[in-house]
């Protein structure tokens, strides 16, 4: 099966969301699309969207990583682990998404997620 592939976002785990919502809106004037309390915010990076992930969303254990939009999370885990990566968190639901991390066999930490199906 060939998997539909995104870059989701770039994803920065914060210990204070709203300082560094305010940050990146001050400094590089990036809008918010969407803000999850001290969890999660979105801001538009353009093409790409600038995660900013708070304690409770930080699944990268303090690492920036690329996330990437997969259909199959399991079968995405599945072919990185087979091609050297690293499993940091099995697929898991999250609030907005399932979502798995893996450290490439360089040590970078990538984030595969898919929508939650209702």
């Amino acid at each position: 099966m060939t998997q539909q592939v995104s870059v989701g976002n770039v994803l920065y785990p914060v210990d204070d969301v709203d300082s560094a919502v305010k940050f990146y809106e001050s400094v590089l004037s990036l809008p918010t699309k969407f803000q999850d309390g001290s969890r999660f915010a979105a801001l538009d990076g353009g093409k790409v969207t600038v995660a900013i992930a708070g304690r409770e969303e930080d699944v990268t254990d303090g690492r920036v990583a690329a996330s990437f939009k997969v259909s199959d999370v399991a079968s995405a885990v599945d072919a990185a682990v087979a091609a050297g990566a690293t499993v940091v968190r099995d697929p898991e639901d999250g609030p907005h998404e399932t979502r798995a991390v893996v450290l490439d066999p360089w040590g970078n930490a990538v984030v595969l997620y898919a929508p939650l199906t209702a």
